[in-house]
């Protein structure tokens, strides 16, 4: 029986444009970034790089891209989040009835707008037990350490766990260490289907 449910955020709850970040950056002339920014993006969703390096890093590279047309190109991906799934989201933590943890790949100046452009972001934020954000703890998916920290953490066994994340190479490290899952196909399927989706886990 599942005791505690962990979701991701983006693409859960959070509507993403995954392509805008990359489509914004094109107007600018740039058309790809190289192994290094890739892994630059990974560091910062990690929490090893600042903020002011992670911008310098790209306005210092593409001397046509000021810092204020990068945040925006770097948050134009973040949509909105819809009342119907915070709904759901309040009225499963009402029941009592599971542990609730967000588990989110995320960055400072993501999070940061999502504060300032989410009106209900500290509604949504309170449904939780606890909510880990990777560049404050560090550690990122799908790296297996991050999925042993949320259980040993919170004193939970994977088998009562279920892990719902639109990303599959994050859905895959866990359903390789026991833990249920549930790989929501963003777009074709809404969070709150969770209960007619995984009926047999409940």
């Amino acid at each position: 029986m599942i005791k505690t449910i962990v979701f991701d955020f983006g693409d859960v709850f959070l509507t993403l444009d995954k392509s805008a970040t990359e489509n914004h950056l094109k107007t600018k002339g740039i058309a790809k970034l190289d192994k290094h920014f890739l892994e630059l993006n990974t560091s910062y969703e990690k929490g090893e790089t600042t903020t002011k390096d992670f911008i310098h890093h790209y306005t210092q590279k593409f001397d046509k891209l000021t810092e204020e047309e990068f945040i925006t190109a770097w948050n134009s991906m973040l949509i909105d989040l819809p009342s119907f799934r915070l709904d759901f989201l309040k009225n499963l933590k009402a029941t009592k009835k599971y542990k609730l943890i967000l588990l989110s790949n995320t960055n400072e100046l993501h999070i940061n707008w999502v504060k300032t452009h989410v009106e209900a972001y500290r509604e949504f934020y309170n449904c939780f037990d606890e909510f880990y954000l990777s560049h404050e703890i560090n550690l990122r998916k799908p790296d297996e350490t991050i999925f042993n920290f949320v259980l040993e953490q919170n004193n939970i066994q994977p088998e009562e766990t279920l892990f719902v994340d639109d990303t599959l190479e994050h859905i895959t490290t866990a359903k390789k260490m026991g833990i249920h899952t549930w790989h929501l196909q963003a777009g074709k399927e809404e969070v709150t289907e969770l209960f007619t989706k995984k009926a047999e886990l409940f």
